[in-house]
């Protein structure tokens, strides 16, 4: 009996000292590094990882054949017979889109809801026999595939009476912003146009009231404007970004509708204290609303767009316009379907993950969580390389093919923008020969190659320039079969 107990009491006190050996291990861990200011927030980062929307452009104009309506219009013109908001959805799923915003109020005026404050509005058309609801239908219909919603309500309305007359109009405004906001579920996007024509009347908007409204009434939405304050545009309606393309800049140097301020939004700054992202907007055929006489744009052009909006740190927002059917043509729905098949054939197959890579320092030593290996799981955010902080050199990562060359024409660099947005410039080799070079990084850089497709064995990316010690969250070496130099 007493042996027994001997032995217990060995086998407490050895599995006392394991746990004990266990805790201290575990408070050794190296802790992920500090993050760089500004951060961006919940719904930023959501907004980022979607990388392409849609744009639903529709209205009085669809049947004008105008871009910006009169305000003049009768709403008896607004019949769409054969409406059909679940062809939208579908499409949109198709192209692979978790987010479409709809024009409910453009420059016109006109509601594509039933407003209680104006007449000027579906309830005036024959669609429905004027009892439709364009934002209800869509609603419903991006609810049961799980898409989410954003909507565009412009300031500039040419048609009411109030617009000019600074209290009224923003009373007006904020009636309808709140029957938009309460009355249809979670809206994760709303969209501040700063249009206006040069002959309009003065016209004071109360932006800052509007955020606030927004704000309490919708708590996981961004809000678009030329200001933010969660998302900027990026200062041109072709779907390009600069360059250098930072997520960061200085919300006070910006106002709404300021035109001399484009290249500063296009372009954002590393100095900037608040993180606000850039959408490109840009129509998929010429105008922003359907006109029979126009066509999609080809497929080339789309990528093109691609690389340098979501390829350059941003999110690409596309405009699709439904026809005067309430459909979005076939040519379009074509298109889109050959856009996201081209671009699973582009990402689909990554190179780097069939390499060894090595790195010019790690966080945390071999095992402490932050080596190489991070950026080619299937995580692009939160597990990252991260090297030493002391290391004064430039920051370098190697992949080498183990067998046969390396073919590609595309490098895509992400950083883990969760603790910041750091990298300032970069270097990519191949063989020893510089292949690529840039400047900004941030959630998504593409290189396509500009001399087409290289070879080699090794692929050498250095960063040269950073505002603190670079996290890169993901790389990639793909061949894109479309690019053709």
């Amino acid at each position: 009996m007493a042996k027994t107990k001997t032995w217990c009491t060995i086998i407490i006190l050895f599995t006392l000292l394991l746990l004990t050996q266990i805790s201290l291990s575990n408070s050794s861990l190296t802790p992920p590094p500090l993050p760089i200011l500004p951060l961006p927030t919940f719904s930023q980062l959501k907004w980022q990882q979607r990388e392409v929307i849609m744009f639903l452009h529709f209205g009085v104009n669809t049947f004008t054949d105008r871009e910006w309506g009169t305000g003049d219009e009768n709403p008896a013109i607004f019949n769409p017979t054969s409406l059909n908001a679940n062809q939208w959805v579908d499409t949109a799923v198709q192209a692979g889109i978790s987010l479409m915003i709809l024009t409910a109020k453009h420059h016109d005026g006109f509601c594509l809801w039933p407003s209680k404050y104006t007449d000027h509005s579906v309830i005036g058309s024959p669609w429905k026999n004027g009892k439709g609801d364009v934002v209800r239908e869509l609603v419903n219909a991006a609810n049961s595939r799980g898409v989410n919603i954003g909507l565009y309500l412009s300031p500039w309305d040419r048609h009411d009476h109030r617009y000019g007359r600074t209290k009224e109009y923003n009373e007006y405004y904020l009636a309808q912003l709140q029957e938009l906001l309460k009355n249809y579920g979670s809206v994760r996007e709303i969209w501040f146009d700063g249009a206006k024509g040069a002959n309009a009347p003065n016209m004071t908007y109360y932006f800052n009231n509007w955020f606030e409204m927004v704000n309490e009434l919708q708590g996981t939405i961004n809000i678009f404007s030329d200001a933010g304050p969660g998302v900027r545009w990026v200062g041109n309606e072709k779907g390009f970004a600069g360059t250098t393309c930072w997520s960061s800049i200085n919300r006070t140097s910006l106002s709404i509708g300021n035109g001399s301020l484009v290249n500063y939004l296009n372009t954002g700054d590393s100095k900037g204290t608040d993180w606000l992202p850039p959408e490109c907007d840009v129509s998929i055929r010429e105008g922003w609303f359907w006109h029979k006489s126009q066509a999609p744009k080809t497929l080339t052009e789309l990528l093109e767009i691609y690389y340098n909006s979501v390829g350059r740190n941003c999110l690409l927002l596309l405009n699709v316009p439904p026809n005067t059917k309430g459909l979005i043509s076939d040519s379009d729905v074509t298109r889109l379907k050959e856009f996201r098949s081209a671009l699973e054939t582009i990402f689909s197959t990554n190179l780097a993950q069939k390499c060894s890579i090595k790195v010019s320092s790690q966080r945390g030593g071999e095992g402490g969580g932050f080596g190489p290996e991070n950026m080619i799981d299937g995580d692009h955010l939160w597990t990252y390389w991260a090297p030493l902080d002391e290391y004064t050199g430039h920051h370098w990562i190697k992949l080498t093919a183990f067998k046969q060359k390396l073919k590609f024409n595309v490098v895509r660099i992400q950083e883990a923008i969760g603790l910041g947005q750091r990298i300032k410039r970069h270097e990519v080799y191949v063989d020893g020969v510089k292949v690529a070079n840039g400047t900004t990084v941030g959630y998504k850089k593409l290189h396509r190659l500009e001399k087409g497709v290289v070879e080699g064995y090794s692929v050498k990316i250095k960063i040269i320039g950073s505002r603190a010690s670079p996290l890169i969250s993901s790389i990639g070496l793909h061949f894109d079969p479309f690019w053709h130099p």
